[in-house]
């Protein structure tokens, strides 16, 4: 019986792997068509962030790996908006702009000896975003996107800092975008 049940948690542990690599089979797939909200209730449409290389982290106030990211979102937005990058967070919290707005307004982050608000965009989240976004298996999560609106890196879990920054100068480098398709689970990966 032993050896049933570690086989079925083996074979339940490969699905779920699985599936979670299944949804970013296509990670080249368009992301302009997506609609988000922002705080103040306003639509935000990715389209108007083409010829932009955005970075889409999916986050929430309570999640403690989220919040270790943070800094270093900050910090790429302050080095790359100049050229053409931004990040976009997306929080996933059920309750919502009752529990995302008091947090973005009060909480500041220590990046380079100094504490900072969030310097970029924060959209709410759902089901149906999570849905445009091929699902999402744990927070955070980040999809990269190129210039033209191709999802071309998708990090379940916390991103590799080095790796993506490496990743965010090619594409800002390269105006036509050509980054090949990735995905990757977890840092260092």
């Amino acid at each position: 019986m032993r050896v049933f049940g570690t086989l079925l948690l083996a074979a339940l542990l490969m699905a779920v792997l699985q599936a979670g690599c299944s949804r970013g089979t296509n990670p080249s797939a368009e992301a302009a068509e997506v609609e988000l909200i922002d705080l103040r209730g306003g639509p935000i449409d990715l389209e108007m962030y083409k010829g932009k290389v955005v970075l889409v982290n999916f986050w929430a106030t309570w999640c403690a790996p989220c919040r270790v990211e943070i800094p270093w979102l900050i910090a790429f937005q302050q080095k790359y908006a100049g050229r053409g990058f931004t990040v976009l967070g997306v929080a996933m919290d059920e309750e919502g702009r009752e529990a995302v707005a008091p947090y973005v307004e009060q909480e500041r982050f220590e990046v380079n000896g100094r504490q900072v608000a969030i310097n970029y965009p924060i959209l709410l989240g759902g089901e149906a975003v999570e849905r445009q976004f091929d699902g999402l298996i744990g927070l955070p999560t980040s999809v990269l996107i190129d210039r033209e609106g191709r999802r071309v890196r998708r990090v379940i879990g916390l991103i590799d800092h080095n790796r993506l920054a490496e990743e965010i100068e090619k594409l800002l480098g390269d105006r036509g975008g050509s980054a090949s398709p990735a995905q990757e689970q977890g840092p260092g990966q």
